[in-house]
């Protein structure tokens, strides 16, 4: 009996090596990303976190909350933060996200994602108006915490409506999904493509488009100085795009592009360095600067055809470097 009970197990771990474990874990079967109490622990872990990097201003307390281009965001800013202000966040107010709406799509294997639709207080420090945020929740496999690849400061009429099925889940769209005006895995070198050329010719104007475009143009020559402007795709790994179906067909899509501005001072003109950016930089800006910076954006996609609408874009410093 021994040896056969042996001789099972034998089999059974060589059943799961070779698929990968898809029937042991379910990474066939569509289910739920997460349950909706997971996805509310999901959001006190990661507010705890930021809460307590943003008072001390170290990027090590919520390194492993974050991830993607918010990630890459958080803990660059973080880190110059803490160079600049070693003592801490002096006007830390602690981060209180309330209000959670959760839109959990129904998908087979991994990453799964969530989005938390929230309401901050962060508007009552500005002075701004009502503002949602929507943090997209994103965990890699079993092992893996549940992690925030992305942010979104929307107004509240501003919040997409999201397709749900009878239960209440939501519906991923796919990567390659041929039925939206654009497939989310192109929209990051579409995107890209469109800042460095105006081409293609299918995002609709805005702040994040023609106007951001616009704006480079004119400060790209200054008495003294010309910046280069480079925009390229970013969009694999955990920088990989992300999407939902909307109730009217198309979707809310989220991804990443890197950015590099290049600042080139004539003879005599001293470069202006901001303390932040000091902080992030390598070399001595003496009559060049190289700025990178990473932008976490989300875009309305219709079904069929139609302009691609960018509605958030959070940019943030990650490195610079002078020459």
């Amino acid at each position: 009996m021994s040896r056969l009970t042996a001789a099972l197990a034998a089999v059974t771990v060589l059943t799961v090596t070779a698929s990968g474990c898809v029937t042991v874990h379910g990474e066939r079967e569509v289910v739920p990303s997460a349950t909706r109490a997971e996805a509310a622990q999901a959001l006190r872990d990661f507010t705890d976190a930021y809460n307590r990097a943003d008072k001390a201003y170290d990027p090590a307390l919520d390194a492993g909350r974050v991830t993607g281009p918010l990630g890459a965001v958080n803990q660059a800013g973080l880190k110059a933060r803490r160079v600049t202000n070693p003592g801490g966040n002096p006007q830390h107010v602690p981060l209180a996200l309330t209000d959670a709406k959760y839109a959990i799509p129904k998908k087979a294997g991994w990453p799964r994602w969530f989005v938390a639709d929230t309401d901050s207080n962060r508007d009552q420090d500005t002075g701004a108006g009502d503002t949602r945020w929507l943090l997209v929740f994103v965990r890699s496999g079993p092992q893996d915490v549940w992690k925030v690849a992305h942010l979104l400061v929307l107004g509240p009429k501003e919040v997409p409506v999201f397709a749900l099925d009878e239960d209440g889940w939501a519906e991923p769209v796919r990567p390659d999904d041929t039925s939206l005006a654009v497939a989310p895995k192109d929209l990051s070198e579409q995107y890209a493509s469109y800042l460095q050329s105006g081409r293609p010719e299918n995002f609709a104007p805005g702040p994040n488009t023609s106007e951001w475009r616009a704006l480079r143009k004119k400060n790209a020559t200054l008495p003294g100085m010309s910046t280069q402007y480079v925009d390229q795709p970013l969009d694999s790994g955990d920088f990989a795009p992300l999407a939902l179906r909307t109730q009217d067909g198309g979707a809310l899509a989220f991804f990443a592009t890197r950015h590099f501005e290049r600042q080139t001072a004539a003879r005599g003109v001293r470069l202006n360095v901001s303390p932040d950016v000091r902080a992030l930089m390598t070399g001595d800006a003496k009559s060049v600067l190289t700025k990178e910076r990473v932008s976490d954006e989300a875009a309305r996609v219709p079904a069929g055809r139609g302009p691609i609408t960018v509605i958030n874009r959070l940019q943030g410093l990650t490195s610079a470097k002078g020459e």
